[in-house]
């Protein structure tokens, strides 16, 4: 589930330390980095991969950042809520027998997530598959029906959003598979963290290597124009 990556429309809540321009760059690298972690799923599980975006109009700007064989489908709604159950209803309607929504801001999230939504999912019997973000979101849901409750009367954009959509699960008596812990990068905090694991950390646990984003933001720390404290350690 992404937007396109038009100047002034994403990852506005990084503007600043970054430019508008900078911005959308980066979402560009978020969406090469996580189209390429979900490309190798894919021939892992036999899965396909799709882009569900908006503006309708946009799609050019999608022109190259994907690998071979994504397809693009549009988001219909108006709120998240309406844009992820239609999502859900419009996958589900061409046949899939489940499916896995995902955000595009996560661009070191492990493959290996993905593969415990797809094998929860795999197994009989009904059931939401919920990634667990830090923020109180989420970073995935995996589906094998439409249930349009898990998306109603949820306070989208805070921190109820995870416990909100286990109570509408609950409501209907549906089993809810919790995958573990993970980040959004929509912040200036958030992206001080992706620097630090990008930059600094010893430990991969699996991460996703992110090289895109990682060489992206290696150019604007070397040149000082974000956190200059890591300059001189991109290299690591």
């Amino acid at each position: 589930m992404t937007k396109a990556p038009l100047v002034g429309a994403v990852k506005t809540r990084l503007v600043p330390p970054l430019t508008p321009e900078e911005a959308a760059n980066l979402h560009v690298c978020f969406l090469r980095d996580m189209s390429a972690s979900i490309a190798e799923v894919v021939v892992r599980n036999c899965a396909e991969g799709l882009i569900v975006y908006t503006p309708v109009g946009a799609e050019p700007a999608f022109d190259g950042i994907f690998p071979p064989g994504f397809k693009l489908l549009r988001q219909r709604g108006e709120s998240l809520g309406d844009r992820l159950c239609n999502a859900t209803e419009d996958l589900l309607g061409q046949g899939y027998s489940s499916l896995c929504l995902a955000n595009s801001d996560s661009p070191t999230l492990p493959g290996r997530l993905f593969d415990l939504a797809i094998e929860s999912l795999s197994r009989d019997g009904d059931r939401v598959v919920l990634g667990a973000a830090v923020d109180g979101g989420y970073y995935l849901i995996g589906l094998k029906n439409v249930h349009s409750r898990l998306f109603d009367r949820i306070a989208w954009s805070t921190s109820e959003v995870l416990a909100h959509t286990i109570e509408r699960a609950a409501e209907i008596g549906l089993e809810v598979e919790l995958l573990p812990l993970w980040y959004d990068v929509d912040d200036g905090a958030t992206l001080n963290r992706l620097c630090e694991e990008l930059f600094l950390s010893r430990r991969r646990d699996g991460n996703y290597p992110a090289p895109h984003t990682r060489e992206y933001l290696a150019t604007l720390i070397e040149s000082r124009r974000i956190f200059p404290e890591l300059a001189g350690r991109t290299t690591i």
